[in-house]
């Protein structure tokens, strides 16, 4: 019953007002039973729907699928049939992990936010997060769609990453995964250049290639390049524990080696076109740059636009070594507040965007690669075969190590998904979004640093970034 229902008849008096004020009581307790859900997510992060009918996927097996609303409605909707409880998305966006955590230290308040491997690790560590519920990790569940389709690769990497003795499993689900690399021309750049990352100090290409401006990818590619020799080296290579070798070389803060990479740095942007966040992708795609570093998800969508212009690039994983990075869903405690239907609701919104059908409608739409490989259900690598699969027999090959994606330590893994497709495609969209297992075994995390490594490290980015009067006055 609404207001103007309320007031049919024209009582008046006291009477009047005694039932006014209980039927608005109830207006009231009808608004209550409603959960409101604060969402902070990357920007341009979630399908927002408004698909084109022509948009429309159609798999193999007949399953259609198309984005006609956001999915912050359709899980709006979907909690209602599934739970009989309202609940109302509030959802706004973020530009950097930094801004993210710079709202929230300023008193912004959201329930569920999507930030990177480092600064979920960093908001463990701060006490910032609440755990996942028990239920949640229950694969044999209804409605559990996480536990049961994240990928067993995914699930291994949350299982081996711990902070303060708890594992990151227990605060964060995964969302959308990917490699640190090189996009490149390949008609001004070869193979083999763009297999390291010291191309960035390549003069052939002065003011060519352009860096991330990022305090973590820079430092990373630059400390690959500081530690090269160690890297490459065949007993380390062929070591038992070379992953853990490897990571705790590119994870390494210690003063002597932050600034050996401070000078690489300042050498790399004496030679790069630019450092840049996000304008590297239409400087390739123009032929502005020839060489790019690049997040994966981004590659996919430069290589993308520069084919519907007619020319191929391709994505490099150095074999230095790549970064393993992962954006994922946390809950935070100041946010949840120990509200019972609220945590309910934000376990069900990851769950929600964790079904098949609605992993590869995030991938459509934004580019990256969902951490979702489908469990029982084939949807995720019929979309694979969907985007990817050869046209031409003459053309194709079999891609054929990506089974550790989809199934832990079975030996048909490979056989069972082998995607043939086309020659270029192991260099350019496929091997970016599905890397294979010898990319994988080559990359890592990137460590959450603490206070005093932090601080060493952003003063040499400073050093780097900031204009240097030195050179302006030809001092030494």
């Amino acid at each position: 019953m609404n207001k103007t229902s309320c007031r049919m008849g024209r009582m008046c008096g006291f009477l009047t007002i005694i039932l006014f004020a209980a039927l608005l009581s109830g207006c009231d307790k009808a608004d209550s039973d409603t959960v409101t859900l604060r969402i902070c997510n990357w920007e341009e992060y979630i399908d927002e729907g408004d698909w084109d009918e022509d948009e429309a996927i159609e798999l193999d097996d007949g399953t259609r699928i198309i984005g006609q609303n956001s999915l912050v409605e359709d899980f709006e909707e979907w909690y209602f049939e599934t739970y009989g409880v309202r609940v109302k998305v509030e959802y706004s966006t973020f530009g950097t992990n930094e801004e993210l955590y710079n709202q929230i230290t300023i008193g912004d308040v959201y329930d569920l936010v999507c930030p990177s491997e480092y600064m979920i690790m960093k908001m463990m560590r701060e006490g910032m997060l609440e755990p996942y519920s028990e239920d949640f990790s229950d694969a044999g569940k209804a409605g559990n769609y996480y536990s049961k389709g994240v990928s067993p690769y995914i699930r291994g990497v949350f299982d081996n990453l711990s902070i303060n003795g708890e594992r990151l499993d227990k605060y964060a689900a995964g969302y959308m995964w990917g490699t640190l690399g090189i996009v490149y021309n390949p008609d001004e750049i070869t193979d083999e250049e763009a297999k390291h990352w010291n191309i960035l100090l390549n003069k052939d290409y002065y003011r060519r290639i352009t860096i991330k401006d990022s305090v973590r990818d820079a430092y990373f590619a630059a400390i690959a390049i500081d530690y090269f020799d160690e890297i490459t080296d065949p007993v380390i290579k062929n070591s038992p524990d070379y992953n853990r070798r490897l990571s705790e070389m590119l994870n390494r803060t210690d003063p002597d080696t932050v600034k050996e990479v401070e000078e690489i740095l300042i050498r790399a942007k004496d030679n790069v076109y630019s450092f840049e966040t996000d304008s590297g992708k239409a400087d390739m795609v123009t032929g502005k740059v020839i060489a790019n570093e690049q997040w994966s998800g981004d590659a996919v969508y430069t290589l993308d636009q520069a084919e519907e212009d007619g020319f191929m690039l391709r994505y490099s994983a150095p074999e230095e070594g790549t970064n393993l990075w992962f954006d994922g869903w946390v809950m935070l405690k100041a946010g949840i507040s120990e509200d019972a239907a609220k945590k309910q609701a934000a376990e069900a919104f990851v769950n929600f965007l964790s079904r098949p059908e609605n992993a590869v409608r995030n991938m459509y739409y934004i580019g990256y690669t969902s951490v979702i490989s489908g469990g029982d259900s084939d949807v995720i690598f019929d979309y694979i075969n969907y985007n990817y699969a050869a046209e031409d027999e003459e053309d194709a090959v079999g891609y054929d190590d990506i089974g550790y994606f989809f199934e832990d330590d079975s030996e048909d893994a490979n056989e069972k998904y082998t995607v043939i497709t086309t020659k270029d495609q192991t260099k350019r969209q496929l091997y970016a979004q599905y890397p294979p297992k010898s990319v994988v075994d080559r990359s890592v995390v990137m460590a959450c640093f603490d206070d005093e490594s932090n601080e060493r490290i952003n003063r040499s980015w400073t050093n780097v970034r900031c204009f240097d009067l030195k050179k302006l006055f030809g001092r030494k």
